[in-house]
Formats: C-alpha cells, structure tokens, sequence
C-alpha cells in the first residue's frame, strides 16, 4: 500500500470549502487587536486568545523591536548549546517570581512546554494521569513519555481516586490537568484534586495557558485558590495573556534543573527568538503593574456570559472569558459561524470529535481591550442569528 494513498482519499475539507462553509486557516489581511479584516470585510474578533489585549500595546511591540536591534532575529542554536541569552534568565526569573516559584525554564513554545517536560519526568516505571478535557500537548507529552498513561473522567475526582488507589506503591505517578479548560471556560476544582493527590502521593502539574493573565489576579489557578505551594508544576504558553510565542514550566529547582538537562523538546529545539522573550517579559511586566486590565476582562467576561444567558443559549459551566455556546449539530454550528463571520464577528466553531457529539460549539473569547459597544453589537448579532437558525426563541 501505498503511504500517501490516506492524503487523497481524504476529502472532507475540500467538500465543506465546495459549499462555502470551510471555517479554517482564514488569511487575514489585517488583525488590530479587538477587530480584524478578511478581504476588505471587518470583523469583531471573537476568537482570539489576546486575553489582554497586549498584542498591539506599544510597549510590547517596542520591546521586540528593541530585542531584534540588540541580538538579532535569531539566536540559531538551542539553549542547550549557543541558544541562551541573559534574556532568557531574566524573563525565567521574573516569571517563577510572578507564579510563586523557586524556578523556571522557558521553551519555544507552549506545545513544547509540555511535550518536554511531561515526557522527561514520566519514566518506564511511572503513570501519568489525565484529565479527558486535556488539551492535545499534555496527551502528547505524556504520550512521548515510556511510562503508562491512564484518562479520568473530567473533573471527576471519584474517578481520578479510582486510578490512583489501584497503582502499586512503588509506580511514580504524575497527575496533569488544564487549571483553565480552553474550550469549555470551566476551572479545575483544584482544592478537590490537590487534597486527591495527596492521599494517594501524586505529583500534580497544572497547564495555565489559559488561566496566566485571567486567573487569581493573573497568576494564575493555583494562585486563584491559594494553593501555589500543592501544585507541584506551573505550566503556560506565550501565545495567549503574553502576547507572544513560546511557553515555560515553573516549580522547585532540583524539579527544573532535571528538566532543563533532560527535555529533549528543550535541547533539540532553537531557543525562543529574542524578539519573542522580549515581547514575554513586556507584556509579563504590564501584566504586574497593570491588575486594572485583568479586572476589565473579568468584567466583560460577566457581561458577555449574562448577555447570552438571557438571550436563552447554552454557555455550559463557563465562569470565565471562555464563553461556549453550544449548539450540539456540526452543520448547525457552521451556518450558525458563517452567519456571524457574514454579519461581523469572528467566532471559532468546534465540532466532533473534537468534542463529544451533541457538545458541538461556537468559541467566543474575550479581550481587555473590547469596548462596551463592540460587546453590545456582538450580543445582537448572536440575538439576530440565534433566531434566525432556531438556536433561540
């Protein structure tokens, strides 16, 4: 057989773009923060994951441009050879400072993040365990890993104690969960699951690309709850609150040093450009100086989910920026986004299996930086679509 036989045979995208409702890979000409265009049409951005809004803060913009001036747009070698730069330790300083830690180790990016480190500390002789909503990264890692990987019901800690208490005494056992889940906008109950893996001696590691910039004053979930000190592993992506690319692990040293040494994601990989560190730590500063633009996006975030509330869609267990409104139909949810991109506004629709059937769902996500009005005319563009397709009355 040939290999490449698979690549012709698949043919679903090209017959969703034959009829017009293909919602991915858009070029867009422009993208200013709160709105972008596709081919002359505006949009209000709907979409993003720019939390704060910092990707066009002149600051951070400046510290890349500044970065690039300095040490050019490339560091050409990974960190483990001639790839470090004294940027790099101090964005890893200020960011194990910010989250709680006694240290840091910054990676090219997010996915990156997690494929090396869960795959560093889950050895022959350890499980890692995952939450079923874990994003794609985390699976992966723990994949990549030559230990044994077992799945828990999400958010189900019975479940969770069910695989924990079943594990010989002698397995390591890593415990990994989203703290903000990217889909549904729902948080860990982390007092739940620390108390859990205490009892059973699990290591727990939290991934808070989500939840840095949106979560406990912007520190994050662990530091929502007051429990930076049971949660063993901080993990975040520069792509979404820092307006950036590329992703860190935070916790105890000895914990980092191994990492550092062992990653192979880390070691085989270029280190994050300068202009990419640069634009971190800016927009990681702005992010301690500035608590008023977290209290914003909170603020909107309730606006938007009472907003949809009472217009009758269903926003699921959403208590934070990451409003789904599910629909439960995959060619419900594409009418329903070209409809909204038609009208204005730049959703993300997400369909099985990348969700369970009858979850389908249109992502919205919110920016510090939405005014009020955009908010408005979003909320009545969804009244006006919702209606027209049946989704509410």
């Amino acid at each position: 057989m040939d290999i490449f036989e698979k690549c012709s045979q698949f043919t679903a995208a090209k017959e969703a773009m034959a009829t017009g409702l293909y919602p991915y890979f858009i070029p867009l000409t422009e993208s200013e923060g709160t709105e972008a265009v596709f081919r002359g049409h505006r949009l209000i951005m709907c979409g993003s994951n720019n939390y704060l809004g910092l990707t066009t803060d002149p600051r951070v913009r400046q510290a890349a441009i500044d970065a690039i001036k300095r040490f050019g747009t490339s560091c050409t070698g990974s960190r483990f050879l001639n790839g470090t730069l004294e940027l790099h330790e101090q964005l890893e300083h200020e960011l194990a400072e910010y989250v709680g830690k006694p240290a840091a180790l910054v990676f090219s990016t997010g996915m990156q993040a997690n494929l090396g480190t869960i795959s560093a500390l889950v050895g022959r002789s350890d499980v890692v365990i995952l939450d079923k909503d874990d994003h794609a990264s985390i699976v992966d890692g723990a994949r990549l890993g030559w230990g044994e990987v077992k799945r828990f019901r999400h958010n189900d800690f019975a479940d969770l104690e069910r695989i924990l208490s079943g594990l010989p005494d002698h397995v390591g056992r890593l415990v990994v969960v989203d703290g903000l889940y990217s889909m549904g906008g729902d948080v860990v109950p982390l007092p739940e699951l620390v108390a859990v893996c205490k009892k059973y001696g699990a290591r727990l590691m939290v991934d808070d690309a989500h939840a840095i910039g949106v979560l406990g004053g912007g520190r994050g979930t662990a530091a929502h709850f007051g429990l930076t000190d049971q949660v063993d592993i901080i993990m975040s992506t520069f792509s979404k609150s820092f307006a950036s690319l590329g992703g860190f692990v935070a916790g105890d040293e000895t914990v980092i040093h191994y990492v550092k040494h062992h990653a192979r994601a880390l070691i085989f990989s270029a280190s994050i450009t300068p202009a990419n560190a640069a634009a971190a730590l800016a927009a990681l500063r702005i992010m301690r100086e500035e608590p008023e633009r977290i209290e914003r996006l909170m603020k909107i975030a309730e606006k938007m989910r009472k907003g949809y509330r009472e217009l009758g869609f269903n926003i699921g267990n959403s208590t934070t920026p990451i409003i789904p409104i599910i629909i439960g139909d995959d060619t419900k949810v594409l009418l329903f986004w070209k409809a909204l991109f038609e009208h204005g506004v730049f959703v993300n629709p997400v369909l099985s299996p990348a969700v369970p059937p009858g979850m389908q769902l249109l992502r919205t996500s919110y920016m510090a930086t939405h005014t009020d009005e955009q908010l408005d005319r979003v909320l009545e563009i969804f009244a006006k679509v919702g209606r027209q397709l049946g989704v509410i009355q």
